[in-house]
């Protein structure tokens, strides 16, 4: 998710400039491994909605608090601060500051977990609190580092550093996904949730505290090997990148962002992208375990394999798929302006959501991975467009955008209802909905308020 910056490839002019020139290579390392660790930051904690309804029995809308908390409190709330901080202070602060809060999330999973013994009934919430943490520390850290990428070195070779940073995010989702698949979602228990509610209780919270063991220790140990970037950073120094000015005039910059119609539906378009992309992805191993009935195909794998696993190579699919498509796209952008392309891949979207809610088994799974290459291109694109031409506004409009992210807790709260009252199948309409409006941005609304030279390029 979160290779925005990469956008800004689109605009920029070739350079025989050295990438990387004298003096900044360690520094670079160190901050190329943060698009790494938010990568599977994101996809660690899609695969949590599933670990959460198998080890409470909640519902669907109950466990999209998660993305909730993660997308509209991380995100959406802490996009224009981290910011602002950032302005006031440096890049280096910034990334040091977001990792920090990642790091505290991570090990504060360890006494949401104890809270389990003494308030069973409050274990969630002391979870959610634990991944807000965390994802307040994200939403510094994609803020303070992509743009500290492009500062770090020469300007004419900015976008070629940020590209090859961000070549490092679906890594760690790939990670995300399979560090979830053997370390959670294989120790989760077989118990339906018919079963568990006819568990004596005392047998109940044994099984709960294994499953949430599993969880726990994952996060730590991510967060301990976190605590070394962290010091690794702090003591590297770092190249300086940052403006003389640390003036910020938020509300002048927010009014004239506000009077830019492009950016505005920039805005609203990420907003409606993120929750698509989040809700097809966050329900990915739930649809496929229901239509592939996988509960009953690892009742009969036997031991270490539970339905979740198994629905999660499903997930694993589509994150490879994603990660394929997007070099597709980047080639067929030398023929198609990134708007059009864009507004295309939104209707084949549409259509394979529509298979995804209509058809089911099989054909709806690959469907469902389908989704997964028409949304490659997306965030970065729709980022691109949004902010070109916004000049010394760029930087807040850039977290206007970031903070569009909490779209991906709005829309999967949406979906989760409309599952539940309707089915898995139906609330895939819901993401649907989503691309149509991303649809027409790419199509026609990305070019309002742009000269005419500018809207044909797009």
């Amino acid at each position: 998710m979160n290779d925005s910056d990469t956008a800004a490839e689109l605009l920029g002019k070739p350079s025989h400039a050295k990438t990387l020139p004298a003096g900044i290579l360690i520094p670079f390392i160190l901050l190329t491994s943060l698009f790494a660790w938010w990568g599977l930051a994101n996809n660690m904690t899609d695969t949590l909605l599933a670990a959460f309804k198998r080890i409470m029995s909640m519902t669907d809308a109950k466990t999209s608090w998660i993305q909730v908390v993660c997308y509209l409190g991380g995100y959406g709330i802490i996009a224009f601060p981290a910011a602002i901080f950032i302005k006031k202070f440096n890049y280096k602060t910034g990334v040091l500051v977001g990792l920090g809060l990642y790091v505290i999330g991570a090990l504060s999973f360890y006494p949401a977990m104890l809270s389990h013994e003494s308030s069973p009934q409050l274990t969630y919430y002391f979870f959610l609190l634990a991944i807000w943490v965390l994802f307040a520390g994200l939403s510094f850290l994609e803020t303070a580092a992509n743009p500290y990428i492009v500062a770090m070195g020469p300007e004419e070779t900015g976008t070629r550093r940020l590209n090859l940073a961000q070549s490092f995010n679906p890594i760690g989702s790939i990670a995300g996904i399979i560090v979830s698949k053997f370390f959670i979602l294989q120790h989760l228990g077989k118990a339906t949730e018919e079963q568990r509610k006819a568990m004596d209780p005392a047998q109940l919270e044994i099984l709960q505290g294994k499953e949430l063991n599993a969880v726990t220790m994952t996060y730590v140990a991510v967060g301990f090997v976190l605590l070394l970037t962290w010091i690794a950073i702090a003591v590297t120094k770092m190249p300086k990148a940052q403006e003389e000015d640390k003036r910020v005039d938020f509300f002048p910059t927010i009014g004239r962002l506000l009077r830019n119609r492009h950016y505005v539906w920039g805005v609203v378009a990420q907003f409606f992208y993120v929750g698509a992309q989040i809700g097809v992805w966050s329900y990915t191993i739930r649809y496929c375990m229901q239509e592939l009935d996988l509960q009953a195909k690892a009742e009969a794998a036997g031991a270490g394999v539970t339905a979740e696993s198994l629905g999660n190579s499903w997930y694993l699919a589509g994150i490879i798929v994603f990660v394929s498509s997007r070099f597709v796209c980047t080639w067929l952008m030398k023929f198609i302006t990134p708007g059009h392309l864009l507004g295309y891949l939104s209707i084949l979207a549409i259509v394979f959501s529509a298979i995804v809610a209509l058809a089911g088994g099989v054909i709806g799974c690959v469907a469902l991975v389908g989704i997964s290459a028409c949304m490659s291109l997306m965030f970065p694109t729709i980022f691109g467009l949004a902010v070109r031409g916004l000049g010394k506004d760029t930087k807040l409009g850039g977290a206007g955008v970031i903070a569009a992210i909490a779209g991906g807790a709005v829309i999967t709260f949406v979906q989760g209802q409309v599952s539940d009252s309707y089915g898995i199948n139906v609330a895939y309409f819901v993401p649907a909905f989503c691309f149509v409006v991303i649809a027409y941005y790419g199509l026609k609304a990305c070019r309002k308020d742009l000269s005419a030279e500018a809207a044909a390029e797009q």
